[in-house]
């Protein structure tokens, strides 16, 4: 991520405008100030979720929503907060605790783990935020669905299309119950993975298998998140 945060085009362009601006004026403080905000910029755009994203998934770009950029800056674990109170919101937080927790195991492992385990961590990131984005889409589509099953009135065949939103919401919502629970499950596997790693850095196989097991999980919580989406459940 560093090395892409710092080949990043726009990143590139302010260290040449600062040096053209040196070569011209000759003015040395121009050339600390360069560098700071060059690190700024590298920095800033190394922790930028959106940016991590299109790095680990190569050419592709997310579409960008105001709530993407709205949510952006904002943990998974204050998200979840947000959640109406219930078993989705328990099941939620628990799994971000396994998260926190194997990220902390990522983070505070020797150095030969963490260089090993680099490409791990924003995966790890991608995937709480993805599993907050389903219980999210979950919770909605429940509200939708409580309120066509008390709305009776209507027509016999508008009645029919209503139970067949119905049906179809209802589906939605035990898949993402299924996921997150399977989430939870998942995510502690994660954590004995690491821990494995730690063991046996020398062994590449050992973090393939965990990358590829975070990002058959980033690629299941996306999958859903779209079709559970607001817009699908009106």
């Amino acid at each position: 991520m560093l090395r892409a945060a710092a080949l990043r085009p726009i990143n590139v362009m302010m260290l040449v405008i600062g040096a053209g601006i040196f070569a011209t004026t000759l003015a040395w403080w121009l050339l600390p100030l360069t560098l700071i905000t060059y690190a700024c910029l590298v920095f800033l755009a190394a922790r930028d979720p959106i940016f991590q994203r299109k790095v680990l998934r190569g050419d592709e770009v997310p579409t960008i929503t105001s709530d993407a950029v709205e949510s952006s800056d904002i943990s998974p674990e204050r998200r979840a907060r947000w959640l109406p109170r219930g078993e989705t919101r328990q099941k939620v937080e628990a799994a971000l605790d396994v998260y926190r927790k194997v990220v902390a195991a990522i983070e505070t492992s020797d150095d030969v783990t963490r260089a090993v385990l680099e490409d791990s961590i924003p995966r790890l990131h991608a995937a709480a935020d993805r599993l907050v984005d389903v219980a999210q889409g979950r919770e909605k589509a429940a509200e939708v669905a409580r309120d066509l099953d008390q709305d009776t009135a209507g027509s016999g065949a508008t009645n029919a299309a209503r139970q067949e939103n119905l049906r179809v919401l209802e589906n939605r919502i035990s898949a993402a119950d299924a996921e997150i629970s399977d989430t939870f499950e998942e995510l502690l596997d994660l954590r004995a993975k690491v821990v494995r790693v730690s063991i046996d850095s020398e062994n590449p196989a050992r973090s393939n298998d965990l990358n590829a097991s975070l990002d058959g999980l980033n690629a299941r919580l996306e999958a859903l998140s779209e079709v559970i989406s607001p817009q699908d459940e009106h």
